[in-house]
């Protein structure tokens, strides 16, 4: 197993047991250089195990079959699971089965907190752990949550702690704007991976720089297109909207990020006040100013059919309209025939398409052996420019594949990508059957391509470090990045800022590597004793606030029709995270939809979306749990109303009253004796 000179440069430290991030850039192997670290520790270390914690699910087959199998099997037996493995379920066998387990940092998290014999183990189980894009091991992430244990541990002399490496191509700056806040930020990265040093090629510089050539950055900004018409008739129907509900509060421009985030408020604040109108009417300019960032992205059309879809789908589940719903439903149906007509007038169409047509065309035509990465900002924007593709003649005709990659969460939008799917998709582009894949940022962090020879980024605003990820995507020698911006505006700016944050971000660790060793480590610990007891004070207060309201003065409403629909102290909570209605009477208010995906977890299954009996409003899914079905609640529809007042939430964990853990036997148990007592 060769390395280049620059890569045994960066991982003497680690070859010694010393704790190491190993910073080089995308495409340096990072990865190759840390499966010999691996394969020397296994060698020289009896009864060694190790972890490679990922944070992507396709990196898991990616890492396995082209890093740690090719050069560890035969020699080491090695496990890669991920969220569909069935091996997941008895993890600490696995483990124990294993010289090497490739996973995603959450099944190791999942194993940590376990009390599962099956399922639990200790950090002091391996000897040693790999962690990729390690930059993440911040703030509530979960490799910092790994690490936390770890890091506490040690500063209670525990022995038998793993080595720990740590991977990134930039640990960014953290949002710092100066060179002592970066360099503060990457000291803190460090302090949470508890690294002895941030390991870069000084020696051996110039070699990395010529085995890992960058692709050439071109900006294609678009002018703003001249007439909108579509887009002025939507702003005119969300003016009529606002003259209704008078809030003159919201000010800022249609179709903007900002305008979105004053449209939730003013949603939240029709929900907690129980003014349905204002609750309504603000639900309708979101999806109203949805189709303005969508008119801005892609096609006309695409954010016709997202309005269009929208009442439809409103229409169909609402029950009892009353004027507000009326009026909202009027609002659009007087104008679907001119918006549809507008929407297919090709002399106003989106000219970023036309741009990015331009760039498709340019290296399809040229390079018939081409493979590119379109990122896009939502899975919406996704679908839409994978459809727009599939269905131009002149793409078609310069043999360009499209498929589109996104997350595997369910979206109400834009459906269900499983893993299996993921990762067909993603071994497809590997093998050439297709050539162009249109991903959100999922496809930013580690997928190796080495054909991949064009980047592009359409029109998104986001950090130095999915800026730098993304653009190492592209591989292949004479590759190109391209970023598809509108002249003079905020991704433009972006972009520009994000060079000089990347700048910012290397000086700050060249300043880090610097640092004397002793004051180095001195200020590692004490950021590390910071972050205990910032942690505990947090845990302290969390503790206090859930302890805030007996469950029983606790009443749940429905954001909707502000019906009461049952008490804190009817629900529990299943593994720390699905928030069930145990008490059998709930089922006279909901009514059920339809099935939500057909998809098996380890020990549940969804089953059919929930929907207020009254109002058609969606509360969230059946739970099908081991044997039995419950109603999962999402607290983002709900209103919760307490003794201090009302509020809504858009994450449980923010509740101020305790909300117990589910007990299946006890469950069982009260159902069986409910029975007996009908029986009676």
């Amino acid at each position: 197993m060769d390395l280049y000179k620059y890569q045994l440069e960066v991982i003497q430290p680690a070859l010694e047991g010393k704790n190491v991030i190993i910073w080089l850039p995308t495409g340096g192997g990072k990865t190759r250089a840390a499966v010999y670290v691996a394969k020397e520790h296994l060698g020289r270390r009896c009864g060694a195990k190790v972890a490679m914690l990922v944070n992507k699910i396709h990196l898991v087959d990616q890492h396995y079959n082209t890093e740690f199998k090719p050069f560890l099997n035969g020699t080491y037996s090695i496990a890669h699971i991920s969220g569909d493995s069935d091996q997941k379920e008895f993890f600490a066998k696995v483990m124990r089965d294993n010289d090497v387990i490739i996973c995603t940092a959450q099944i190791l998290e999942n194993a940590l907190n376990s009390t599962e014999e099956e399922k639990h183990v200790e950090l002091t189980d391996f000897s040693l752990l790999i962690i990729d894009e390690c930059h993440h091991t911040h703030k509530a992430g979960v490799y910092n949550k790994i690490m936390e244990r770890y890091v506490e541990k040690k500063l209670l002399r525990e022995e038998g702690l793993p080595q720990v490496l740590g991977l990134t191509a930039s640990p960014g700056t953290g949002g710092a704007k100066n060179l002592d806040a970066a360099k503060e930020h990457v000291l803190q990265i460090c302090a949470n991976l508890d690294a002895w040093e941030i390991m870069s090629s000084k020696v051996h510089s110039a070699e990395l720089q010529e085995k890992v050539p960058k692709p050439r950055k071109q900006y294609d900004v678009v002018h703003e297109r001249l007439r909108d018409p579509f887009g002025d008739k939507v702003k005119e129907l969300m003016r009529r909207i606002h003259s209704r509900i008078d809030c003159p509060d919201v000010t800022r421009n249609f179709g903007s990020q900002e305008y979105e985030q004053d449209i939730v408020l003013l949603e939240k604040k029709g929900a907690e006040e129980g003014n349905r109108r204002l609750r309504q009417s603000a639900l309708h300019l979101r999806k109203y100013n949805d189709a303005l960032l969508v008119n801005d992205t892609v096609r006309m059309i695409d954010a016709f059919k997202i309005l269009d879809t929208f009442h439809t789908n409103e229409r169909a589940t609402r029950e009892g309209l009353d004027d507000t719903d009326h009026f909202l439903f009027e609002v659009f149906q007087r104008s679907k025939a001119e918006l549809q007509q507008l929407a297919t007038t090709p002399e106003f169409e989106n000219p970023k398409l036309t741009k990015l047509e331009d760039i498709l065309l340019d290296q399809f035509q040229s390079l018939r052996q081409s493979r590119g990465i379109l990122f896009t900002k939502t899975r919406t924007s996704t679908h839409c420019l994978n459809d727009w593709i599939g269905t131009n003649p002149l793409l078609r005709g310069a043999g360009i594949k499209p498929s589109a990659l996104t997350g595997a969460g369910f979206s109400n939008q834009t459906g269900h990508m499983t893993q299996r799917k993921q990762q067909d998709t993603i071994q497809r582009f590997r093998e050439g059957e297709l050539n162009l894949l249109i991903s959100t940022s999922i496809a930013e962090e580690g997928l190796d391509i080495p054909q991949c020879n064009l980047v592009v980024r359409y029109g998104l605003l986001t950090n130095d470090i999915a800026t730098k990820q993304a653009q190492g995507r592209a591989r292949a020698e004479d590759s190109v990045y391209s970023v598809v911006a509108q002249s003079g505006g905020r991704e433009l700016r972006r972009e520009h800022t994000n060079e000089y944050l990347e700048d910012l971000a290397e000086r700050a660790i060249k300043e880090v590597q610097r640092m004397a060793k002793r004051d180095y480590l001195l200020k590692i610990r004490d950021l590390q004793k910071k972050a205990i007891i910032t942690r505990r004070l947090s845990q302290k207060k969390t503790e206090e606030k859930r302890n805030m309201h007996d469950p029983d003065s606790v009443i749940l409403h429905c954001s909707c029709c502000n019906i009461a629909v049952c008490h804190g102290s009817d629900l529990r909570v299943i593994n720390g995270t699905h928030h069930v209605n145990i008490n059998p009477q709930f089922e006279v208010y909901y009514k059920l939809g339809g099935k939500v995906f057909d998809k098996k977890f380890e020990d549940w299954e969804p089953g059919c979306k929930i929907r207020g009996k009254d109002c058609g409003q969606e509360w969230g899914v059946e739970m099908i749990y081991k044997t039995i079905t419950l109603p999962m609640l999402s607290i983002k529809n709900f209103v919760i109303e307490t003794p201090s007042g009302t509020s809504s939430y858009k994450q449980w964990k923010g509740v101020n009253f305790r909300i117990d853990e589910f007990d299946y036997n006890d469950y069982c148990q009260s159902k069986f004796e409910n029975l007996l007592a009908d029986l009676d």
